[in-house]
């Protein structure tokens, strides 16, 4: 089953998808299963993904992007999720959320330093803003950054880092202000700088291949110039991120939705039982128009909100609500494939075994389900 034809895309849009998904199907679909068990892919992958335009999507032209529209970055999540394995997807795209705010708010030489180098896949981006003690409640950070003469000195931690071992340039939020939102400011902090160490988190129920870390700044020395925008005004910068990520989320939520639908179906109809196929059970057929309910609407709310943000409208509630409603699609649909592929869904290798041990970050990471209910419904005026 391929995606539902839209309005929003265009023949240009369908070339990009297509280069795309041969290169998914070529690079990342037949090694995906193996490096989900090994932990881990090789770096080298960053440059492959750049040479066909991946990394390119979206950003300036100035620093080597192509200025596309925010339809091509669906496509990115979409195709990506392809290869069923959410862990390769985060840590491979993780520039998505760390390479941003650089464009946006830093100094020019910094901007030439860092973006061209990700954008051709020598370097990796990351962002650190979760703490141990703060989670969702991003006002709460305790990483410090105290000015002293043309550095700041920062001091504090951060964990669940998505690109947390092999980044080269971390966006930090720290505290250089008064208790809460204002007092937040955005650093762009160097893998090498002096007092900073990581540490890698393996354990984890999915996105084993993502390279996930905890964070430590010892009175690290960050010089001045990476400051992002200006000092305390880094909630504003952080909340566009945040978006930006709930949008690109809900895309790969739904994509991975499809997946589980698609493998569903391919082993439906070949697998028989009570003397015909899966698919010619009333039931089966039944989870399959439950399932392609649930996605076609997503993906049509999806479209919606990409419009509206790409003609300059803002709607933080909508977002939020997309984001939850992509994650429980995610859910559903791939307990129905597991459920239905039976045994041969409860064994590893399986696509959606493996989306059925991803739903839970998803529904956790970029705002939990329950911070997006009550923003939404904040963002509502109630």
């Amino acid at each position: 089953m391929n995606t539902v034809s839209s309005p929003f895309y265009t023949e240009e849009h369908e070339a990009y998808r297509d280069t795309l998904r041969a290169f998914v199907g070529k690079e990342l679909e037949p090694h995906a299963a193996q490096w989900d068990e090994e932990g881990t892919f090789p770096r080298e992958l960053y440059r492959k993904a750049a040479e066909v335009g991946l990394f390119a999507a979206g950003y300036p032209e100035q620093y080597g992007g192509l200025d596309l529209d925010l339809f091509y970055m669906l496509i990115n999540a979409q195709e990506l999720a392809r290869a069923g394995v959410g862990g390769l997807h985060a840590s491979l795209m993780s520039h998505h959320i760390g390479l941003p705010p650089i464009i946006r708010a830093g100094l020019p030489a910094l901007k030439d330093k860092w973006v061209p180098a990700v954008i051709r896949g020598d370097k990796i981006s990351a962002l650190a803003i979760t703490e141990p003690g703060g989670g969702s409640d991003v006002a709460a950070l305790t990483t410090t950054a105290r000015r002293d003469g043309d550095h700041y000195v920062v001091n504090g931690s951060k964990t669940f880092i998505t690109s947390g071992m092999r980044a080269d340039i971390y966006t930090v939020a720290v505290r250089t202000g008064e208790p809460g939102h204002k007092g937040i400011s955005l650093l762009a902090i160097e893998r090498d700088t002096p007092g900073f160490t990581r540490t890698q988190l393996e354990k984890k129920m999915g996105w084993w291949c993502s390279d996930t870390a905890t964070l430590y700044f010892d009175n690290c020395r960050v010089p001045v110039e990476n400051l992002l925008g200006e000092e305390n005004q880094g909630s504003k910068l952080i909340m566009q991120n945040f978006n930006s990520e709930r949008l690109f989320m809900a895309a790969a939520c739904t994509a991975y939705a499809r997946v589980c639908l698609e493998e569903m179906i391919e082993y439906g109809q070949q697998r028989r039982t009570f003397g015909k196929t899966l698919m010619e059970h009333q039931v089966i057929r039944h989870k399959v128009a439950d399932m392609c309910m649930r996605i076609n609407a997503t993906q049509a709310y999806l479209e919606q909100l990409t419009w509206r943000v790409q003609n300059g409208q803002n709607p933080v509630a909508d977002v939020c609500l997309l984001k939850n409603q992509a994650t429980q699609t995610m859910e559903y649909c791939a307990r129905e494939a597991v459920q239905t592929l039976g045994g041969a869904g409860y064994l590893r290798g399986c696509k959606s075994e493996r989306i059925y041990r991803e739903v839970r970050v998803n529904a956790i990471g970029g705002g939990a389900e329950e911070i997006m209910r009550d923003l939404a419904v904040r963002q509502m005026g109630l």
